[in-house]
């Protein structure tokens, strides 16, 4: 029997009472269970500020459900916040985090034959993780997060966050400001929740869920706190509604199409590298065919950068809202885009461009139109050379171009932590290039960001003197010269293992290359003698995943026949 909806096989017939008779446990009425069913995925907790009204926006979602003749059943899932796992051993699960959301989203969806997802989630692994669940499931499927936070007290030129304190304990521990001055941040620098207030990869993934059509416009960005938020989540719960009733399935939307939409949207943002990684698994979990690093690589040269948001400018997430957000970007960037990929709204990106209502005048500080751009090449970049064979990735957009060539003299750390210590206790000088390594997705494992680090060069003033290179990654506050997701990774024999203390390295954004200034031969040499260390972790969940993670450069995906 062929049943129009998955909950009838469940919730229709006779022989079907067991199911209703469990679910009516709960209050559900007979009414209610013949409508089609709605998961309501919901990663609320008081654990991130980012989800934290998530709520409130939950219940608008209920609302528009049943508004539209659904039935909503809400259901948890765990999500982490980057922040609370930065420079300790927390840092760990983040990465890994993301699978376990996917296959949690993945679970319940099959165990309770839902006739579509609502996603609730807006931080850094939640929304990638919440997007390959929608891929993997294929059925109709719309992301919503919970909105960026206010700024904070003015510090350092720019409206404060969470950041600034970390740039701040590097400011204090070079004697440039007051205890005082220090510890006010503490009270002032998060003023509301949500996600952080410049574009990290919260946002930027909350962004780019638009850009490839998974979100409502102005979906991704409304701020937490705004009367627009909850009238989104109203929408989205109707919206879903429609999506079910014509069959447009998640991946009529994820498309080979809409990822390339996605990519130029990141690159014209400047948006946060790990962007990179996590749009390679949503397109593996879509069976699709694109290269998404090679799109990165491919359009950076010609796609321009159009709009400059913290920490590329002062511009925080709620300026870039108000100056058009995502939907302003897709229309000055309408030329390239593919218009005819299907999104949401039950219409293309075309038909969605053509029919928005911006909510405010355009000032042209946050974006600009793609003939006079900030840039004219991406914000993001593919490196590869001898230090980095499978590519590492870079931000230029959100650097001094002083700093797109720079040379050094290598200074090597086997752990983030030691890196950290070094930087506070003034051993990093003028002219290093910071190495840490042994923190790729095998080796950390869970690929920790090197957040602390960076910020600590820049409170230090050597933002414009420094660089910093990884196989671990980068939070997208992070500024500077940096290049993180060097693969192969330190763990799997990559070249980054065998740097000594003095090599000298060469960073060229313009020439697109990483490369140790080390004769190929004492290469060779090096990693023949190179030893591969024991894992960090041998049980638990991490001891499986360093055993089956793929590299940075393949999207840090399970490659379960690794087993």
């Amino acid at each position: 029997m062929e049943h129009a909806a998955r909950s009838e096989k469940i919730l229709c017939g006779l022989d079907n009472q067991y199911y209703r008779a469990t679910l009516k446990s709960m209050g559900f009425t007979g009414d209610d269970l013949k409508r089609p069913v709605i998961g309501i995925a919901n990663a609320w907790s008081e654990c991130v500020p980012g989800h934290f009204n998530l709520r409130q926006v939950a219940q608008r979602v209920k609302d528009g459900v049943y508004r539209a003749g659904g039935t909503p059943i809400e259901f948890g899932v765990i999500g982490g916040c980057d922040g609370m796992g930065q420079g300790h051993d927390g840092m760990h699960y983040i990465l890994p985090s993301r699978e376990l959301i996917a296959n949690s989203v993945e679970s319940m969806a099959q165990i309770n034959l839902f006739d579509g997802l609502v996603l609730l989630g807006s931080c850094d692994k939640i929304v990638p993780g919440m997007l390959m669940a929608a891929a993997r499931l294929n059925i109709p499927c719309i992301f919503l997060p919970g909105g960026p936070m206010e700024g904070g007290v003015v510090f350092d030129g720019r409206q404060s966050d969470q950041t600034s304190s970390a740039e701040a304990y590097g400011m204090l521990s070079a004697g440039k400001i007051t205890e005082a001055e220090y510890t006010a941040l503490e009270d002032l620098s998060c003023p509301s929740c949500g996600s952080c207030s410049y574009l990290g990869t919260a946002n930027t993934m909350c962004s780019l869920a638009e850009a490839l059509g998974m979100t409502l416009p102005d979906g991704g960005i409304a701020p937490a706190t705004s009367a627009a938020r909850m009238v989104k989540a109203e929408e989205t719960g109707i919206k879903i509604m429609e999506l079910v009733e014509k069959k447009i399935t998640a991946r009529q939307i994820l498309t080979d199409g809409a990822i390339r939409n996605a990519i130029k949207v990141c690159l014209a943002m400047s948006g946060s590298t790990n962007a990179v990684m996590h749009l390679t698994a949503i397109a593996h979990e879509a069976e699709l065919s694109i290269d998404v690093l090679n799109e990165f690589d491919r359009l950076s040269a010609t796609t321009p950068q159009i709009a400059k948001i913290n920490p590329s400018s002062k511009y925080n997430m709620i300026d870039f809202y108000r100056d058009g957000g995502v939907s302003r970007m897709m229309e000055y960037l309408a030329a390239m885009l593919d218009t005819d990929a299907m999104t949401v709204t039950a219409h293309t990106v075309a038909e969605n461009i053509a029919d928005h209502k911006y909510p405010y005048p355009a000032t042209g500080l946050v974006i600009r139109p793609a003939d006079d751009p900030f840039g004219f090449t991406g914000g993001v970049a593919v490196l590869r050379g001898n230090l980095a064979p499978d590519t590492g990735i870079t931000k230029p957009g959100a650097f001094d171009k002083s700093l797109h060539h720079f040379e050094g003299e290598a200074i090597c750390f086997d752990s983030e932590e030691a890196a950290e210590e070094a930087i506070l206790a003034g051993k990093v000088r003028e002219g290093h290039v910071v190495v840490i390594r042994y923190e790729g997705p095998k080796g950390g494992p869970g690929m920790r960001e090197m957040f602390k680090a960076m910020k600590y060069l820049y409170g230090r003033g050597l933002a414009l003197s420094t660089a910093l290179i990884t196989d671990g990654r980068f939070s997208g506050t992070n500024n500077g010269c940096f290049v993180g997701h060097i693969s192969p990774e330190a763990a799997e024999g990559g070249p980054i293992a065998i740097v000594h203390d003095g090599d000298r390295i060469v960073i060229d954004v313009e020439k697109r290359s990483l490369e140790l200034l080390v004769p190929q031969a004492e290469i060779d040499t090096r990693l023949a003698a190179w030893k591969r260390p024991e894992p960090k972790f041998k049980k638990g969940w991490l001891g499986l995943y360093c055993k089956i993670a793929a590299s940075g450069s393949e999207g840090a995906i399970l490659k379960y026949d690794r087993l």
